[in-house]
């Protein structure tokens, strides 16, 4: 990263922190969302399949002003969480907040199918050796199903690398604070002869994004050949 320059590697180091954080305080919820859409069944389950993927469909800018009415220092539920200093709008939790958002439909839907893939049998079986719904799932459904969490883990976490939209309009584009590497591109064509740095950014979000894709097919197909070899 030497190439790069102190507002560059900021932005860089930002998007970074920003996207681990989002994935990884979603996957539990990520999971537990795609399993209740892949095994359950229950009233308004099509409403709540439908709730999960919306941000996939509505306009980022959308998404992150409703953030905003939410959470933001005059909403009801920011002026409540602000009483035990924890803050979303124009700080780099909300960027965090907005991308975990763009990113859970994209996690759901990978963790989902590979769920839909496992046998019940599998799990009926263990269930009736006396196996609890919850060690079941741990023993059985897990290890079965760990590549396709990853791969959801990984699309979340590129998805929040390269969201503009939501976090823009949520958190603004504030330099070493909200300023992620979608943002900084933006800036910095904003300004003349910002484009080389711009460009080195655009280098950068490619590769991610493309290792990201890459790695998220590889570990879908090792899930479909260790589900075929049961």
């Amino acid at each position: 990263m030497s190439w790069l320059g102190p507002e560059e590697w900021q932005a860089v180091a930002l998007s970074l922190k920003v996207s681990i954080w989002a994935s990884l305080l979603t996957l539990p919820f990520g999971i537990f969302t795609a399993y209740a859409l892949a095994r359950w069944q229950f009233p308004g389950k099509q409403l709540a399949n439908g709730l999960v993927h919306l941000p996939l469909i509505l306009p980022p800018v959308v998404t992150g002003y409703l953030l905003l009415l939410t959470f933001g220092p005059q909403a009801g539920m920011g002026s409540f969480l602000q009483q035990f200093g924890i803050s979303f709008a124009f700080r780099w939790t909300g960027a965090a907040l907005a991308a975990a958002i763009m990113g859970f439909p994209l996690m759901v839907r990978a963790i989902r199918l590979s769920i839909e893939a496992v046998d019940p049998k599998l799990e009926q079986a263990a269930a009736t050796l006396g196996a609890n719904p919850l060690w079941v799932f741990v023993t059985v459904t897990l290890p079965l199903i760990l590549p396709g969490v990853i791969a959801g883990a990984i699309l979340a976490f590129a998805k929040a690398m390269g969201e503009f939209g939501a976090t823009i309009t949520f958190v603004s584009n504030i330099p070493g604070q909200t300023q992620t590497l979608p943002s900084a591109i933006y800036a910095f064509l904003q300004v003349p002869g910002g484009e080389s740095a711009a460009l080195r950014l655009v280098v950068i979000s490619v590769g991610v994004a493309m290792a990201a894709l890459i790695l998220s097919e590889v570990l879908a197909r090792r899930a479909a050949r260790r589900l075929g070899g049961l």
